[in-house]
């Protein structure tokens, strides 16, 4: 299930750039929550504290309970404005989330266990999805989706259609989309090289030898 953290935050009277440049000389950040059957609501956070939850969550897929004027509304964070040259947050929008509506997340995919193909093979595996899109109600929403890959040997790959989902859950990566693929070290190829060039080299000789037998 998603994992839920809590943010005050205060309602916001003033808008546009100046206002915005005065709030944040403050310490707070401007930023909106908005929803289905509500009006979109100017509120500002705490800098500080909204940089010590980003540091610590994925904002994408972790449900943020936004405390205002003694009320909590459940949300998703949305967007994050940032400084085009600093790390300032300049803006952040907060979508509130009602059950029973479905919506549109991305969830990280995290790797369980080591390949067959490394372990015993010598093989390299490489993650080739690192997110998947999904549709799904917020209160059945995972915070990730573990892809096992303990089986995986060298020249196998798992594919999306190949996950194990959590119930209710809908995908909307293509199917076929590769999420991790094993294959053969760069070493372990120039070895096989190797022997291979080794015994085309020496089937000439083993030809030759029986050549001057018969001739004998």
């Amino acid at each position: 299930m998603a994992s839920n953290v809590t943010l005050s935050a205060k309602p916001r009277s003033e808008s546009g750039k100046g206002a915005a440049r005065k709030l944040r000389a403050t310490g707070e950040i401007p930023a909106v929550v908005y929803g289905h059957g509500r009006e979109p609501q100017s509120l500002s956070v705490n800098a500080r504290d909204l940089e010590k939850l980003l540091s610590r969550i994925s904002a994408e897929n972790t449900v943020v309970e936004v405390g205002l004027e003694g009320k909590t509304a459940r949300t998703l964070i949305r967007e994050i404005q940032r400084h085009p040259f600093k790390k300032q947050i300049l803006h952040v929008d907060f979508q509130e989330l009602v059950a029973g509506e479905t919506m549109k997340v991305n969830i990280p995919l995290v790797l369980v266990g080591t390949p067959e193909g490394v372990r015993s093979g010598g093989g390299v595996m490489d993650q080739t999805m690192r997110e998947l899109s999904i549709e799904v109600d917020p209160s059945n929403m995972p915070n990730h989706i573990d892809v096992d890959v303990s089986g995986v040997a060298i020249g196998h790959s798992i594919h999306v259609r190949d996950l194990v989902l959590p119930a209710g859950v809908t995908v909307l990566t293509d199917a076929d989309a590769t999420v991790v693929v094993v294959a053969q070290s760069r070493a372990g190829i120039e070895a096989a090289t190797a022997t291979t060039e080794g015994e085309a080299g020496a089937e000439p000789e083993v030809i030759r030898a029986k050549k001057a037998e018969d001739e004998k």
